[in-house]
């Protein structure tokens, strides 16, 4: 049985909720990374924040990104997958939220992300073109 923790990078870095939008895009572009975990000053994630959530909700919308706060980004509670839940849970998860990147947990401590890149290059074919038909319908 493949789990999350076999499958996942386990490089994640966290941007902190109160570091700012601006920050966080300058951290992705350093990353070559389109998302980032948040996480709370007690280190727990609060959510994702993604290179289009800042144009989005940031620049379309008319704020200022060195004034905004990644943890405003956050929205409700974060979708994870345990680090030691199977690969049939991982894709199930990433099916049900509609989600290309899922933040690792290992209890309350964030350990790894799993990309959709990540699934297709671990998991046989019919298994990862699953996930990307699934992700690539609305």
């Amino acid at each position: 049985m493949t789990t999350a923790r076999e499958i996942m990078s386990s490089d994640a870095t966290c941007v902190r909720s109160t570091e700012s939008v601006s920050d966080a895009a300058q951290r992705m572009a350093e990353l070559g990374v389109g998302s980032l975990p948040i996480c709370g000053e007690d280190d727990r994630l609060q959510g994702m924040i993604t290179d289009r959530d800042i144009v989005v909700k940031v620049l379309a919308a008319g704020k200022d990104p060195r004034a905004t706060q990644a943890g405003d980004l956050a929205q409700g509670e974060a979708v994870t997958i345990g680090a030691d839940d199977d690969a049939a849970e991982l894709l199930r998860t990433m099916i049900e939220h509609k989600v290309r990147r899922l933040p690792v947990i290992d209890g309350h401590s964030l350990v790894g992300i799993v990309a959709l890149a990540d699934v297709a290059r671990s998991l046989d074919d019919p298994d990862a073109g699953m996930l990307l038909d699934a992700l690539s319908t609305d």
